[in-house]
């Protein structure tokens, strides 16, 4: 059979026990976490950068994991169950003079009853407008948005993923709850868009011209919508992608590549925002994934963009 898959041996002595690793010739997959690719490159003493993963491998790996089973959807609807279950615990606890650790402390602690772990670091912040912020040391104060990005993951490591944007008062201020509504109605629109056979990036460019044409109903933006979103104004207020792929992974197969997971081996934009689309190819049936739009205010990005 050609390209026969061979199993290696490599035999290393490390003080007083012999270790042995096993690697497939043709047909290596890259490593997930750096600490063990770092491992690897030292025992089988390869220059880092030299590695070549198997690009059959890789494909046939997606192919196989893009389509989820009814058996891997009721888990990952588990996983999405205690997610939501989560957020509700921070939408009924948040309140000015908390930290932002406490509302985390909390959240996990209801994936942990649940003997799941989170299924990525929490973001729970109320300086939202930094994306991935991880630090939790702020006290929430009257008047703050409160943005919590978390997720659980079952015992068999399916994953979970939302996003919620809490008032520290009981209610929204009047503009806080008209930027809420654009990002609501962005959500509701992606949503309902959504059909096997429709790319991604289609329903990224509805999410992004909903928030322009929001925006322009606040004074805030100006111009055709559409034209906006072709020469990447948009992304000044909401500068990442719309979803991705959720299993195992809850950016799933990310070590894998985004060219062949979320584009289906076709290259990426390089526009500033579109090219943060982790998932932009044809929606196919089988296929789970997030759908997560924002609107952000970046006092440094706004700056930037206001010298150039």
């Amino acid at each position: 059979m050609k390209n026969q898959v061979a199993i290696i041996q490599t035999t290393l002595i490390l003080s007083d026990r012999t270790l042995h690793f096993y690697t497939f010739s043709d047909c290596h997959l890259p490593t997930y976490r750096p600490e063990h690719q770092i491992k690897l490159w030292s025992l089988l003493t390869i220059q880092p950068g030299k590695e070549q993963p198997s690009m059959g491998f890789i494909k046939g790996v997606i192919n196989l994991r893009n389509y989820k089973t009814e058996e891997e959807i009721a888990e990952i609807d588990k996983a999405c169950i205690v997610t939501a279950d989560m957020h509700l615990t921070a939408i009924r606890m948040v309140r000015p003079g908390m930290r932002e650790c406490e509302v985390s402390a909390a959240i996990e602690a209801v994936a942990n009853a649940h003997n799941y772990r989170v299924s990525f670091p929490t973001i729970a912040t109320i300086n939202g407008q930094t994306l991935h912020n991880h630090y939790h040391g702020n006290i929430i104060k009257k008047g703050d948005l409160f943005l919590l990005d978390a997720g659980a993951e079952t015992e068999m490591g399916y994953a979970g993923d939302m996003s919620s944007t809490i008032p520290a008062d009981s209610t929204f201020t009047p503009r806080q709850r008209e930027i809420y509504d654009i990002q609501f109605a962005c959500h509701e629109a992606s949503v309902a868009a959504l059909h096997p056979g429709i790319h991604f990036e289609e329903v990224y460019d509805i999410s992004a011209q909903i928030i322009v044409e929001g925006l322009k109903d606040l004074g805030l933006m100006h111009g055709d919508a559409i034209e906006a979103v072709n020469e990447g104004a948009h992304a000044l207020f909401y500068p990442h992608g719309l979803g991705h792929m959720m299993e195992l992974d809850v950016h799933d197969m990310e070590n894998l590549g985004e060219i062949y997971v979320g584009y289906d081996g076709q290259p990426k934009s390089t526009q500033f925002g579109r090219k943060s689309l982790r998932l932009a190819r044809k929606l196919e049936p089988g296929f789970v994934h997030t759908i997560e739009p924002g609107i952000y205010f970046i006092p440094e990005l706004i700056d930037q963009w206001k010298s150039e």
